[in-house]
């Protein structure tokens, strides 16, 4: 049976669907991803990743390049401030065969952005037209970039920033409709999306204030860029990809999908760790159910998988 026409292609890689799950750096883990493949997520991003870190041989940061063959289409995602450092990551890691690397100019953390790095590049615009040159006369694979519109809103240089990716080969840009300075506070401007889609030919992945399937479709309606990707939308509420505007699963289905990201964060990440690091999501599943202080803290602190099973069974017969 063939596949259906796709939704926009990625150089010579079809793209089979428009939702793409965000790289966040802390929740874009194997686990998590996989599930929101299952959902209708139609690639991976990895979370970002210190490209010293990968020079250095750091294995917590090579592991973080982890992906199952189901991921593909799959993309690495690297940043730093440096052209020669992510030219060397970027070559080491092509030969682990991911679809695609990314260019972080996204990031708005203090620690990542001050050194010039991350939503740091934005002020420089010549340099990331460099660093994209230099990537894709090296690899093999496409080069990718995820921005922001600019650093703060008396530089607003998305247009010229897009400008640079595309005329330097890149192969598709995803653009987070803040500022820098923003970070993730106020409205995402997404006509900002509508502007850059209008003055490129590559793909383009609109981002930003995307919490409902009501949002994907406004999003793309208003911007007609090619994919909308979720970030924050999408933790606790991987079912957003269904695109299913009616409420969300039963009570019953959701502790389901529950237990089997905690599962599958366990025996990916360990039981202490995969519990610690899957706290973060069960925070976000539980919010619609209005829980209160007293039965949640139980919960979010602890780190027994028998006890935590246990007690995400026990909501069934509260709110079922």
């Amino acid at each position: 049976m063939s596949l259906s026409a796709p939704d926009f292609m990625l150089c010579d890689i079809p793209i089979q669907g428009d939702l793409i799950l965000a790289p966040m750096d802390g929740y874009s883990d194997v686990p998590f991803r996989t599930l929101c493949r299952r959902f209708g997520s139609s690639m991976s991003y990895t979370g970002f990743v210190n490209a010293i870190a990968l020079i250095q041989g750091d294995e917590l940061a090579w592991r973080d390049l982890d992906f199952l063959p189901e991921e593909r289409p799959v993309i690495f995602q690297i940043f730093d401030q440096s052209e020669e450092n992510l030219l060397e990551a970027a070559l080491r890691i092509q030969k682990l065969q991911p679809d695609a690397i990314d260019v972080n100019m996204g990031c708005s953390s203090r620690r990542v952005s001050s050194r010039g790095a991350g939503a740091g590049l934005l002020r420089d615009p010549d340099k990331i037209g460099r660093i994209i040159h230099r990537l894709t006369a090296a690899l093999d694979v496409p080069v990718t970039a995820k921005i922001r519109i600019g650093w703060d809103q008396t530089s607003l240089n998305y247009l010229e920033v897009a400008h640079a990716v595309e005329d330097n080969g890149g192969a598709l840009i995803a653009v987070h409709a803040r500022t820098r300075n923003q970070g993730y506070l106020g409205g995402a401007d997404w006509d900002t999306i509508a502007e850059i889609k209008s003055a490129v030919t590559i793909p383009v992945i609109g981002n930003g204030d995307v919490q409902t399937p009501q949002d994907i479709e406004r999003l793309k309606t208003s911007t007609g860029c090619d994919g909308v990707m979720i970030g924050r939308g999408a933790i606790g509420n991987p079912w957003i990809f269904q695109r299913d505007p009616s409420e969300a699963p039963p009570i019953e289905d959701r502790i389901q999908i529950m237990q089997g990201h905690l599962d599958h964060m366990i025996s990916y990440h360990g039981e202490e760790l995969g519990i610690i690091r899957f706290r973060k999501h069960l925070k976000r599943y539980l919010e619609p159910l209005s829980i209160t202080k007293a039965n949640l803290r139980p919960m979010l602190t602890c780190v027994d998988k028998q006890q935590l099973s246990g007690q995400l069974d026990a909501l069934k017969q509260i709110y079922g």
